[in-house]
């Protein structure tokens, strides 16, 4: 005798995985040619707060979310750009020190004169009546557009793109892991080779 209530088997629902077709993992680093074409082009242009926002986050190597946060008080708290500035991380909460370049002050310099933001401000306002910052969204946006005007795969290249071109320069000169990790504030150096040293050639 048949039982008539065993269920028929159901097939599997099929789900598109999130990242189908999308590159993940670690970002490559910019190389020097693409961070002087994008400056260049960034120039010509006259984007003063576009190349005001490259050249800061080239020098500092921070994280996209530590960029956007940045605020006038922290690089320019007399209103001209410092030789050195520090920033306390939101992810590990570690003070982060770096040198601004005369090229990263310059443009910081011509950017607040143009527009006059002030000591309590953030650097870079995003949309509305300019008391907000720009989002990581924004940002990151931003970056792909920079990458893609000099002809880059956009898909490729993200913000901790930025983050890693001056610490992959600096460790091909050096070999030296344990400057690179102070200069990105990583808590163990273990975690500097796998993460910010893969792909940067």
């Amino acid at each position: 005798m048949q039982d008539d209530h065993i269920p028929a088997t159901e097939k599997p629902v099929c789900r598109t995985p999130w990242n189908k077709g999308k590159l993940v993992g670690a970002k490559p680093p910019l190389r020097p040619s693409h961070v002087w074409s994008i400056r260049t082009k960034l120039q010509i242009e006259d984007r003063k707060r576009d190349l005001a926002l490259f050249n800061l986050a080239i020098d500092s190597k921070l994280r996209g979310c530590d960029v956007v946060a940045v605020r006038v008080d922290d690089v320019a708290p007399n209103g001209y750009a410092l030789d050195r500035a520090t920033i306390r991380q939101k992810k590990t909460g570690r003070p982060v020190r770096f040198e601004l370049t005369d090229q990263t002050r310059m443009a910081i310099d011509e950017y607040l004169r143009l527009t006059g933001r002030k000591p309590g401000q953030f650097l870079f306002a995003g949309r509305g009546d300019g008391s907000r910052g720009l989002t990581t969204r924004q940002y990151a946006r931003l970056v792909q557009e920079w990458v893609a005007s000099i002809g880059l795969d956009p898909a490729k290249f993200g913000t901790h793109s930025l983050r890693r071109t001056k610490a992959v320069l600096i460790y091909r000169r050096t070999g030296n892991l344990r400057a690179v990790q102070l200069l990105l504030g990583h808590s163990k150096i273990d975690y500097v080779p796998c993460r910010t040293m893969s792909r940067c050639g």
